[in-house]
């Protein structure tokens, strides 16, 4: 379980991330048009995983832009954003945006994905929802790197994201 903050207010998560060096667990989500996508579909890219509370707070969507930026310069590198949100508001929130070197995925429908990683906020008003965090796999689905952010309102290290895939 990890103590993270809304606020400064102290919140926790269900778990832990997956640590470095351990095969990422097996998930499916639920695309924008409500097809599944499950990480086997992406073995051979690198992965980023941008996990947040929902595309409807300022944090998250600036997360979603910021890596959308950084995406168009990686090479190999998919840019996984997961949230509870519905994908149809993740359809819409990129779709406004212009947004498409980024994949909205939602795990709305059980939820599973945050109790596997960890990221499930366990308790406080943003309880259910998925807390921020970053993950990155390899092109064989290894972690190589994990950021739980210590703040809700605190923008993900997009430099440390940057230099383990350098």
């Amino acid at each position: 379980m990890a103590e993270i903050t809304l606020k400064g207010n102290v919140i926790h998560t269900v778990g832990n991330l997956p640590g470095k060096g351990v095969k990422a667990e097996a998930f499916t989500l639920t695309k924008n048009d409500l097809s599944k996508a499950s990480l086997s579909d992406y073995t051979g890219s690198r992965v980023i995983l941008n996990i947040f509370p929902s595309l409807d707070t300022g944090i998250c969507a600036t997360s979603v832009r910021e890596f959308n930026k950084l995406a168009s310069n990686l090479d190999n590198t998919k840019v996984l954003c997961i949230s509870r949100d519905l994908p149809f508001a993740q359809a819409r929130f990129c779709g406004a945006e212009g947004l498409d070197n980024v994949e909205t995925l939602s795990d709305f429908a059980t939820g599973e994905f945050g109790k596997k990683y960890g990221v499930e906020i366990a308790d406080g008003p943003m309880q259910n929802l998925h807390s921020r965090a970053v993950v990155v796999l390899d092109e064989d689905g290894v972690v190589t790197y994990t950021e739980q952010v210590p703040e809700i309102a605190q923008e993900p290290d997009y430099e440390s994201v940057l230099k383990v895939l350098a």
